[in-house]
């Protein structure tokens, strides 16, 4: 009986789940589509190519929307058995609010795997690609919006590219090197830089001026192995939203700020976000639960879904203005990354406390 009723219920919510999803994600390609409009014609970039970058971050907007459309989903198809008195039916059988959360939980933890699985693998290197799709089809390079390029600190040294390439490679490159007591020993010129792998650039037309305590010296060379940890992984951040990477690209990074002595506040909330995100979808099956046994006192299932929307859209804003306090106001990075999900979660508990009692 009880495998009976799990698998109905997961059918009613997956379907419902998946319809809400596909409408959502029409309406915001839609939406990301209008906007393309406005570049459309500029530096080449043609109707065709917009479409396809509009296309390629689908999956970004899956990794979105899915706890938003798993708690519209959720709460149609509850509030909807609740219309036809199925909801009833199963608790005079003997089906607790426990033991109703315990398979909801069940039916969640497929969608908190694929919301991990879009996080990690889908969304990502989709995201990376249509960016780089969007600056090859315009001709630009990643930095040129940087008056002065991109500076970052790499241990003693401190490394400016005026021109990041889509394909990761780099022109116009400085490196400026520090000794243990922050004097300038030399600065480094190359025209252009190539990632060979395993930590190394190969730079080509190398002009080096070395600074000493009695003259300036002036060296050139053709080309020299420059190791570094900043790899075209790391590198990645100025292509890709820290929202949209991967754990283990802004672990690499945040790491290397850390070392760095560089201020990482902004993409450790995102690496804790990444984490705690998946589980999000289950705060949202709790939630819904709550406005199935409450049906004939919150009207029919048409007003019930609209404040599954503006729930949806409260988690969304709740989301992002959490993320922009804790950097704001230095906020432990684990707190700023749970407070969502946490003042719903206690949303959820309160609904579900107030429905028993009556």
């Amino acid at each position: 009986m009880s495998k009976i009723l799990s698998r109905y219920l997961a059918k009613e919510i997956f379907g419902a789940t998946a319809t809400v999803l596909v409408a959502f994600l029409g309406l915001f390609a839609f939406f990301d589509f209008i906007n393309e409009l406005d570049s459309v014609g500029k530096d080449g970039y043609q109707l065709y190519q917009a479409v396809i970058y509009v296309a390629m971050i689908v999956p970004g907007r899956v990794y979105e929307l899915l706890p938003i459309a798993v708690l519209i989903g959720s709460l149609y198809a509850l509030t909807t058995l609740a219309r036809h008195s199925e909801i009833t039916v199963m608790r005079a059988s003997g089906l607790s609010t426990w033991r109703m959360l315990r398979i909801l939980g069940l039916i969640g933890s497929v969608f908190v795997v694929l919301t991990f699985v879009f996080g990690e693998y889908i969304a990502p290197p989709a995201e990376s690609a249509a960016q780089q799709w969007r600056l090859v089809a315009t001709n630009s390079a990643v930095s040129q919006q940087l008056r002065s390029g991109l500076w970052v600190k790499d241990g003693a040294q401190v490394i400016n590219v005026r021109t990041l390439r889509p394909d990761r490679s780099m022109e116009h490159v400085r490196i400026y090197a520090f000794n243990e007591h922050y004097g300038l020993e030399s600065i480094s010129e190359a025209a252009t830089g190539v990632y060979d792998g395993e930590g190394q650039w190969r730079l080509n037309g190398i002009q080096r001026t070395r600074f000493t305590d009695e003259r300036t010296v002036l060296e050139h060379e053709d080309s020299i192995i420059w190791r570094s940890e900043l790899t075209p992984e790391v590198l990645s951040v100025l292509m890709v939203v820290p929202e949209r990477m991967s754990v283990a690209n802004l672990w690499a990074y945040v790491r290397h700020l850390r070392e760095n002595r560089q201020n990482a506040d902004r993409y450790e909330i995102a690496l804790w976000k990444k984490l705690v995100y998946p589980f999000a979808v289950l705060v949202m099956l709790a939630l819904a639960l709550p406005f199935a046994f409450t049906h004939d006192r919150m009207g029919g299932v048409s007003v019930k879904v609209f404040l599954g929307v503006m729930l949806g859209i409260g988690f969304h804003l709740l989301n992002g203005l959490a993320s922009n306090l804790g950097v704001i106001n230095a906020w432990p990075p684990v707190l700023a990354a749970l407070t969502p999900s946490l003042v719903f979660l206690a949303t959820a508990a309160v609904m579900l406390y107030s429905v028993e009692r009556r």
